[in-house]
């Protein structure tokens, strides 16, 4: 549908993406309100589910989000490994803004995958830019701070674009996965973000990584073709490595580090 370009030095994004056509915004609920929609939305899945005997699909966890939110006030997070879950969200909350963290670091096939994404679906693409370039970055900081201090890294050019990213938005969808890590074997579909300040809706947290790369190729969504050279989770370049076929899924990011996670869902 289209692309924007998110300048890091505006504090608003969806105010100040120039690049962007103009549109009215929904005033923004306030935290207890909207604290308040995630927890009844929480029960209402939980009691289908039981009712239903099996746990809301994605497609009715995103049907849940379509009768509470305005289409203006959601947005989807990706990292371009795929495109399963803005697909799944567009269908019914069509020119969503997806936004992707553009860290600087990123391999050149995940930006391929940006830009077919932004040309096959019917959604906005949002560019989220940190406050600095890499060069900036690496006169600041010393150069390839990612092998030095990986977590300050990741809070400067993942966590704290995305928390500014975020502001306005009454809610934001995540393609995290229980599957994936230990440290999220527990996800929920529907949550209250505390850190952020809004509702995180977590559709595909049930499903394998089978699932999704099955339901990618049913539906032809755009794969970043990294995943079929054994990457089968992709990060930023300098801090992802190929898996060997059956290890973790997960073991290629940040392999040498003492790392698993960036700290975007802590």
């Amino acid at each position: 549908m289209s692309a924007i370009n998110l300048n890091a030095d505006k504090l608003n994004a969806r105010a100040t993406a120039s690049a962007a056509p103009t549109r009215p915004l929904p005033p923004r609920r306030t935290s207890a309100e909207l604290q308040a929609v995630a927890e009844h939305g929480s029960v209402e899945l939980a009691a289908a589910a039981k009712a239903n005997g099996r746990e809301a699909t994605a497609a009715e966890v995103v049907a849940w989000v379509a009768r509470n939110f305005n289409a203006d006030s959601v947005a989807v997070a990706c990292s371009m490994a795929d495109a399963v879950l803005p697909e799944i969200v567009s269908q019914q909350l069509p020119g969503v803004d997806v936004l992707f963290l553009d860290t600087g670091y990123h391999f050149a096939e995940t930006y391929e995958t940006r830009d077919a994404v932004a040309a096959a679906l019917p959604v906005t693409v949002v560019d989220v830019l940190p406050l600095t370039t890499v060069p900036e970055h690496d006169a600041a900081h010393g150069a390839e701070l990612f092998a030095r201090d990986p977590n300050a890294c990741c809070a400067m050019r993942k966590v704290e674009p995305l928390q500014r990213s975020l502001n306005g938005y009454e809610l934001w969808f995540t393609g995290v996965r229980r599957d994936e890590a230990p440290t999220r074997a527990n996800t929920p579909l529907v949550t209250w973000d505390e850190r952020n300040g809004l509702v995180k809706v977590n559709p595909v947290a049930a499903w394998s990584y089978d699932e999704l790369m099955d339901y990618a190729t049913l539906h032809q969504v755009p794969v970043n073709v990294l995943l079929s050279q054994g990457y089968p989770s992709i990060g930023c370049a300098p801090c992802t490595q190929p898996v060997a076929v059956g290890a973790d899924p997960r073991s290629g990011r940040w392999a040498t580090l003492d790392k698993t996670e960036c700290g975007l869902h802590l």
